[in-house]
C-alpha cells in the first residue's frame, strides 16, 4: 500500500469507529447537527477510508456520541459484519455495566468468541460510573459479568476517558486496581484532556511497574500529552508495548493522531512501535 503524502512509515488503527449516527441537538442547540461531517456506514466506506489514508488495519467499534443508550448496541451487527468479511478489519463488542442495559449487555457478550472480535468496549458518558465504590449490587454483577468474559477470551476492554466527570481518570484507578491485573484494560484518549494526562503519566508508568496489565492511545491528547507520555516512556525504559495508535475516526482526525506520534521527540523505534508493532504483538496471533 502506498503512503499518502505527509506520512512516513506503515500504521495500524487500534480505535475507530463504524456505523452512522444520526444528527442530534447537542449541548441545548436548537437544531439536529452532525459534527463528525461523516462517517463510516458499512465495511466498504471503512476500506476506502483506510485505502485512502495508508492505514493497513483497524479495529473498529461501534459509532456513538448521542443520548441513546441502545444506540451503539445497534450497531453491533455492523461491527461484527465487518470483522468477518475482510481479514483488514477486526472488532470490539459494545457492552455497558448500566442496569438499565442490562439485556442489551447480555445478548453483546453472546458473541464473545465470534470471529474477528477482540475486545469489549463501554463508556460513562452515557450514564454510570467506573469506579467499583459507586455500584450498587446489579451494577457489579454486570460489570463482574464483562470482566469474567474478557478474562475468559483474554480481551482487551476499551474505556473512554475524558477529563472531569463520571470519565475523569480518578474514577477509573480503582476499577484498574481491583481488575488490572485479571483484565487487559485500554484507557482510551490517555484521560483525554490537561488534568487528565497530567494524573494519569505517573500513575501509567507505575501501574506497568506494579503488573497491571494497562495500555492507552492518544487519540484526543493536548498537545503536550503525547509528547510527555512517550518521553517519559523513554526515561524510565518501560512501557513502549503498552501504547497503542488510535486515530478515533470520524470523532477526531487522522493525520493530526498521526503527527502527534510521528513528530514527538523520541526515536524511530518506539513511533514504529506505537504506530504498528505493539498492535501486532498485542493481537497478532488472533488476525488470521
Amino acid at each position: 500500500m502506498s503512503l499518502p503524502e505527509g506520512m512516513k512509515r506503515e500504521v495500524i488503527d487500534g480505535h475507530s469507529h463504524i456505523g452512522e449516527i444520526e444528527a442530534w441537538p447537542f449541548y441545548g442547540i436548537d437544531y439536529p447537527v452532525k459534527p463528525i461531517v461523516y462517517d463510516f456506514p458499512k465495511t466498504k466506506d471503512m476500506l476506502k477510508f483506510m485505502d485512502d489514508h495508508g492505514i493497513e488495519r483497524s479495529l473498529v467499534m461501534s459509532n456513538y456520541g448521542i443520548p441513546k443508550p441502545e444506540q451503539p448496541f445497534s450497531l453491533n451487527p455492523i461491527v461484527m459484519e465487518a470483522a468477518d468479511t475482510t481479514d483488514r478489519i477486526r472488532g470490539l463488542l459494545w457492552v455497558s455495566f448500566l442496569p438499565r442495559d442490562k439485556e442489551h449487555t447480555v445478548e453483546s457478550l453472546k458473541n464473545a468468541g465470534e470471529n474477528g472480535i477482540l475486545g469489549l468496549k463501554t463508556t460513562f458518558l452515557l450514564g454510570g460510573n467506573p469506579n467499583p465504590a459507586e455500584w450498587d449490587d446489579e451494577t457489579r454483577e454486570i460489570a463482574n459479568m464483562c470482566f469474567d468474559v474478557a478474562e475468559k477470551h483474554d480481551y482487551v476492554f476499551h474505556f473512554h476517558t475524558s477529563a472531569g466527570g463520571n470519565s475523569d481518570i480518578n474514577n477509573f484507578i480503582p476499577m484498574v486496581e481491583e481488575f488490572g491485573k485479571r483484565v487487559k484494560i485500554h484507557l482510551v484518549h490517555f484521560g483525554g484532556g490537561v488534568s487528565g494526562h497530567i494524573k494519569l503519566v505517573p500513575k501509567f508508568m507505575q501501574w506497568i511497574k506494579d503488573g497491571y496489565k494497562v495500555y492507552t492511545d492518544t487519540s484526543w491528547a493536548i498537545g503536550f500529552g503525547a509528547r510527555w507520555l512517550l518521553v517519559e516512556i523513554e526515561k524510565q525504559g518501560i512501557g513502549a508495548d503498552r501504547v497503542i495508535f488510535g486515530s478515533d475516526e470520524p470523532w477526531s482526525d487522522f493525520m493530526g493522531e498521526y503527527w502527534k506520534i510521528e513528530g514527538a521527540p523520541v526515536s524511530d523505534e518506539l513511533k514504529r512501535m506505537v504506530l504498528k508493532e505493539n498492535f501486532e504483538k498485542l493481537h497478532g496471533d488472533r488476525w488470521g
